[in-house]
Formats: C-alpha cells, sequence, structure tokens
C-alpha cells in the first residue's frame, strides 16, 4: 500500500512529504495507522546534520507517537490487529525486528524500528506499548520520548525524594516533564532555567517554584541563593556542554547529583575540573531516563491522568503532515513546547 510521508533527503534541507510504498512484513514488524506524531530536538538535530554523516539518507524520521494496529507480521505476540498503540524509540519487550525499507519511486528510503512523521508506518515490535487505558491519543504522544526521558531521569536516574531540591536546565518538552514529576514527588524548590520567557511561564505552570533566565544574571549565583549552597539533583536537557559543566556544577557538595539528557553535536566535547568528583558530587547519562515502557508507561500515564498541571498545554496546536516544516521550525524558535502532528489532516 502506499502511503504519505516526510522523508529526509539531505541534511542541511527542509523535509519532502512524498508518497511511498510499504513493504511487506518481516517477523516481528508490525504496520500502524500514525493518529499523532511528535518532535523533539532529536530531529531537528537530524534534519541539520549535527549527529554527523548520515549514511542513511533518505530516510524517514520521528520516533514518538500513537495509532492503531493495521498488521502484524509473524512472531508478534504483544499487539493485535486493532490495538491502539504508544510508539516510542525506547525498547521494550517484543521482536526487534529493526529497520524497514521503503519504496520512493524505484529509490530506497531507509527507516529506523520506529518512524512516525508519515500516515503509515512498519515498527519494530518492541517499540509498541498498548495505550494505556483511558488516556487521549493526542496527549499519549508525550509517552513516546517526553515523559518517559524526563520524568524517568527524575524517578528512575536521580530517585528524587520529597524535599529535594532540583534545578531543571532547559525547560522544553522533556524539561517540562522533569519539573512536573519533581513538583508531584514533593521537591521544593524546583528551579527552571531557560533563555525563553516563554518557556519560563511554562515551568511555572508546570511545578516550578522559581525559574531563572541566564541571560539576567549569574545563573550559579542565584540557584545557590534560592536553595541554600545548591541543589541536591540538576537535571540537563539543553544539550549545551557548558550548561552540563553548570548542572553538575550547582548541586550540593558530598552528596549533590546531575543527570545529562541533552544531545550535543556529534563533534562536541564537554571540559570540567576533576574537583568536581573530589568534592562528592556525580554526574549521570541515561538513555531515556532508564524507563522500561513495559514497566513504566501505564505509572507515568496515571500520573498525568492526576496531575495539576496543564499538560496538553505542552502540546502545540495541531499540525499537518504538510506543516511538518513549519512545525519543527516553531519547534527550532521556542515557539511552542512540543509539536503535534496530526495525521487526520
Amino acid at each position: 500500500m502506499k502511503t504519505k510521508a516526510a522523508l529526509l533527503i539531505q541534511t542541511g534541507q527542509p523535509l519532502e512529504v512524498h508518497e511511498i510504498e510499504t513493504p511487506e512484513l518481516n517477523p516481528g514488524q508490525v504496520l500502524v495507522e500514525v493518529a499523532f506524531s511528535g518532535a523533539c530536538g532529536t530531529q531537528l538535530m537530524e534534519v541539520a546534520g549535527d549527529k554527523g554523516e548520515d549514511k542513511w539518507v533518505p530516510h524517514c524520521l520521528g520516533h514518538e507517537g500513537t495509532g492503531t494496529v493495521l498488521e502484524t507480521g509473524s512472531a508478534v505476540t504483544k499487539v493485535k490487529v486493532g490495538d491502539q498503540v504508544v510508539m516510542s524509540w525506547i525498547k521494550g519487550e517484543g521482536q526487534e525486528a529493526g529497520g524497514a525499507k521503503y519504496d520512493w519511486d524505484g529509490k530506497t528510503v531507509n527507516s529506523g524500528g520506529v518512524t512516525t512523521f508519515q500516515k503509515h508506518a512498519v515498527v519494530s515490535e518492541n517499540r509498541l506499548t498498548l495505550l494505556p487505558e483511558g488516556m487521549a491519543m493526542d496527549v499519549a504522544v508525550l509517552l513516546g520520548c517526553a515523559a518517559p526521558t524526563g520524568m524517568g531521569a527524575v524517578f528512575n536516574v536521580l530517585d528524587v525524594s520529597a524535599g529535594d531540591s532540583v534545578a531543571v536546565f532547559g525547560t522544553g518538552g522533556i524539561g517540562l516533564n522533569a519539573i512536573m514529576a519533581a513538583a508531584m514527588a514533593g521537591a521544593t524548590p524546583v528551579i527552571g532555567v531557560d533563555l525563553r520567557e516563554s518557556r519560563r511561564e511554562l515551568a511555572l505552570a508546570f511545578g516550578a517554584t522559581h525559574t531563572v533566565n541566564p541571560e539576567d544574571c549569574d545563573v550559579a549565583e542565584q540557584i545557590k541563593a534560592i536553595s541554600t549552597g545548591g541543589v541536591d539533583l540538576a537535571v540537563e536537557a539543553t544539550g549545551v556542554p557548558g550548561v552540563m559543566v553548570d548542572a553538575v556544577q550547582i548541586t550540593k557538595q558530598q552528596g549533590g547529583r546531575a543527570v545529562v539528557i541533552g544531545n550535543a553535536k556529534h563533534d562536541a566535547e564537554v571540559k570540567f575540573s576533576p574537583s568536581i568528583f573530589n568534592s562528592g558530587r556525580s554526574l549521570m547519562g541515561t538513555w531515556g531516563g532508564d524507563s522500561k515502557p513495559d514497566r513504566d508507561y501505564a505509572k507515568y500515564a496515571k500520573l498525568i491522568a492526576a496531575s495539576p498541571y496543564p499538560v496538553r498545554d505542552l502540546l502545540s496546536k495541531p499540525y499537518s503532515l504538510d506543516q511538518i516544516n513549519e512545525a519543527l521550525d516553531d519547534l527550532r524558535t521556542g515557539k511552542i513546547g512540543r509539536p503535534l502532528i496530526d495525521m487526520s489532516l
């Protein structure tokens, strides 16, 4: 069958929307009719070429979405035809079937184990999780990346406790989920750091007790003043190497912990003094907030449902697939927190 997809033909150039032919399913693959897709900074980096040489162009993009199962390949047991599912780059249980190869007028279009900037997608079984009961398919897009990465960093990696002081650098989609998780866990103060006023306002709406504009002050001094000498926990969600250093330096001596979520450009380097470690601070990394989809996604859905914060406001107005470049531009400039691409438009 033919479907419509946004393709990366050349890095540094806008995506192009074309009709492509879906392949026959291999064992462990699932054909999904995509309902909604999100997008994050990873796609911006891929399009710009910031992840280094792209040997797979032309290829499909997008790694977070929701949809309905239309067909299953052999050996698939996790989902069945008609199931509504969350599509995520984070691997869960089930078959690892690899990527699919689509046909575009005689040319091969590559894809990974999950792609979502398209009307229909061939997805590896282990990138699918059943849609949590009662959760709307548009909001559930957050379960594909932003929620498990941001919430998971706070719950799974930093192991937040009530009363912990927390700073979050970068209050986009992932950072806002980290702020919300910290606030719901009873952390205080919760400090959101971002250059953009609109995102600092969102941080306050999502549970931050304070916000800091790096252009207006010395960030370290301001955070240490708010938290009485430094925070217990810090989340870095900008991908800027210097901010990664700042995140660990503003934690408390003898027990302060920071986690890096943000993706830096492929040739970036982080430089800091070893005295950070001699002072008893810890700097950690994470892969998707150390979340396990089949264990955690239902839990995150319940937290989102019970949240006193305006979770739906994190998502933009709906864009059509034909508006994909507009959606990515709005994400890049900080006009929106998380784009929502509605495949029915």
